[in-house]
């Protein structure tokens, strides 16, 4: 039986683990963007898995803030997500991607962004599309690790930027069930910590592909 003294060790371990888990989140992408920077390559990244993130972290900033919630409970988002754009700008560079349909795919992403964020778009259509942000997350990652599987390289990639990403999911699957037990949570992040793990691995064991 769990005593009134390990629950609340169990309580600081969460919030300690929260607050790293926040602070940990605001250089997520930027070991990805030191590397990609490093050996000037994006080979081994999937530009539609880093889209499909943008789209996520896009709706979920929007919504938060359309909410009116305090800016402290979502900041993590606004800092990943600018993190996000300059990683796809760095790929789309070293992918040679940057042409007249990455402009127009840009315009489209800012203007949607600013009709979210405005007001243009009502808050019940975001609050319609929060729910899809986790299968899209998750789908996000089996693309990224499909992509690294296909090409047998990641030497673009960073382990780094996926231990932290399998680590920060870790630790809210711990937090959550400290907290509150909500197992929709619970499967998000479980699912999210399996797959940034899988990715993560793959990274490692692709870094150094064999030369034909």
């Amino acid at each position: 039986m769990i005593s009134l003294n390990d629950n609340n060790i169990l309580q600081v371990i969460s919030n300690i683990l929260s607050i790293i888990t926040i602070s940990i989140c605001f250089i997520l992408k930027v070991p990805q963007i030191v590397t990609i920077l490093k050996v000037k390559s994006a080979k081994g990244l999937n530009i539609l898995a880093l889209l499909m993130e943008l789209s996520s972290y896009s709706i979920m900033m929007s919504y938060n803030y359309r909410s009116g919630y305090a800016i402290l409970s979502y900041l993590e988002y606004p800092i990943i997500l600018i993190q996000e754009l300059i990683l796809i700008g760095c790929v789309l560079h070293y992918k040679n991607m940057i042409h007249l349909k990455s402009f127009i795919g840009a315009g489209v992403y800012f203007s949607i962004a600013t009709a979210f964020l405005t007001g243009i778009v009502p808050l019940g259509l975001l609050a319609f599309l929060v729910p899809l942000c986790t299968p899209i997350g998750a789908s996000s990652k089996v693309v990224q690790l499909a992509e690294l599987i296909k090409t047998k390289n990641s030497e673009s990639v960073s382990v780094l930027t996926w231990f932290i990403s399998a680590f920060t999911n870790f630790t809210r699957v711990f937090t959550i069930c400290v907290e509150s037990m909500d197992l929709t949570l619970l499967l998000n992040f479980s699912i999210n910590t399996i797959l940034s793990s899988s990715v993560m691995i793959a990274a490692y064991v692709y870094k150094h592909p064999k030369k034909e």
